[in-house]
C-alpha cells in the first residue's frame, strides 16, 4: 500500500478514533455560578464580544499554561464524560494531553489513557487501541474532519477552544465568581464558527471552517470566564451534530479550565517510524 493510500484510510478513519469508539461502546451511536454588579463598562454587549475576541490573544501573550478538559456527550438518554489534562504551548500552538476514556459500559477491564499531542492541523495519539500496537502513534489530519476536532479527540484543543470566541456575535456581562480560586468575569454569549474561521490563526481555519459546515448548526453558546489580564481560565462550549445513525443531534459540553500559567509546555512529536500505518479496527 502506498503512503498516499494510507494517508487516504486514515482521514476516512479519523472521525471515528476517540469519540466515536466512546460513543459506541456507551450506545450512542458514534462519536459556575456567578453573581456579583456587572462593571458599567463591560455590561455593554459591544464591549463584552471585544473583549471575548481579544481571550485567544491574551493566551498568546501569556505563552503557556496547564490544561484541565472535560467533554459530557449525550444522546437518546445515554451521557458519557471523557476527562484530560495537560499542558499547552500557545505561541507554537502544541500541546499533550492525557485522555481519560469512560469505563466500557460491558464491565471491561479499565481503559488506559490515551495520550495525545495537538499540532495545528493534526492528531497525535497513542494508547488507541483498536488493533493499534501500544508502542504506535495514530494520526489524523484534523482539516478533514467534520468537527474539525472541536469533539473527535474526546477533548477540545484548548487554542481552539479560545479562538471559537473569535466568532463571538452576541455576549452578556453575567458578573464576578471564582474559578480554582481565581477572581473572574463571567459571560455568556453565542459564538459563530464560521465567523470564527475567518478570524482564526493560520491552523485553525480549516477545521473551524470543517465545523462550521459539519456540525448541526454553526452557532456555538458558551460561558466563558476572564480573569483581569482577560485570559481564559475556563471556556465552556456546548456543541450539536447529526452522526448519521440518529434523528436526533449529539448534544457536546466540552469545558476546558486553563491554570497556571508559564508552566513548561514541551511537546515532542513521534518519529515518522513511530506512527501506525495499518488498518484500525472498528469499536
Amino acid at each position: 500500500m502506498t503512503g498516499r493510500q494510507r494517508e487516504r484510510r486514515h482521514r476516512r478513519t479519523g472521525a471515528a478514533v476517540v469519540a466515536a469508539g466512546v460513543l459506541a461502546g456507551a450506545g450512542l451511536g458514534t462519536a459556575g455560578c456567578s453573581g456579583g454588579d456587572a462593571v458599567a463598562g463591560d455590561s455593554r454587549a459591544g464591549e463584552a464580544v471585544a473583549v471575548l475576541r481579544q481571550a485567544a490573544g491574551r493566551l498568546v501573550e501569556a505563552g503557556s499554561s496547564k490544561a484541565r478538559t472535560s467533554m459530557e456527550m449525550a444522546a437518546g438518554g445515554t451521557r458519557v464524560t471523557i476527562r484530560g489534562g495537560g499542558v499547552y504551548d500557545y505561541r507554537k500552538r502544541m500541546g499533550q494531553l492525557k485522555v481519560l476514556l469512560p469505563q466500557d459500559p460491558a464491565g471491561a477491564a479499565e481503559r488506559r489513557p490515551i495520550t495525545e499531542l495537538l499540532v495545528p492541523g493534526a492528531l497525535f495519539m497513542k494508547n488507541r487501541g483498536a488493533g493499534v500496537p501500544a508502542d504506535k502513534w495514530v494520526r489524523v489530519d484534523t482539516r478533514t474532519l467534520s468537527d474539525g476536532n472541536l469533539v473527535t479527540g474526546g477533548a477540545t484543543d484548548p487554542f481552539t477552544a479560545a479562538e471559537v470566541l473569535l466568532g463571538t456575535r452576541t455576549a452578556t456581562y453575567v458578573g464576578t465568581t471564582e474559578v480554582a480560586g481565581t477572581g473572574v468575569r463571567h459571560y455568556r454569549g453565542t459564538a459563530d464558527l464560521g465567523d470564527a474561521a475567518r478570524r482564526a490563526s493560520e491552523g485553525n481555519k480549516g477545521p473551524l471552517k470543517a465545523a462550521a459546515e459539519g456540525f448541526a448548526t454553526a452557532e456555538v453558546p458558551f460561558d466563558a470566564y476572564l480573569d483581569d489580564e482577560g485570559r481564559i481560565r475556563k471556556v465552556r462550549h456546548r456543541f450539536s451534530f447529526l452522526n448519521g445513525q440518529q434523528k436526533s443531534p449529539v448534544a457536546v459540553a466540552s469545558t476546558t479550565l486553563l491554570y497556571d500559567f508559564g508552566a513548561p509546555a514541551r511537546v515532542r512529536l513521534p518519529r515518522a517510524d513511530d506512527i501506525y500505518a495499518g488498518e484500525i479496527a472498528e469499536e
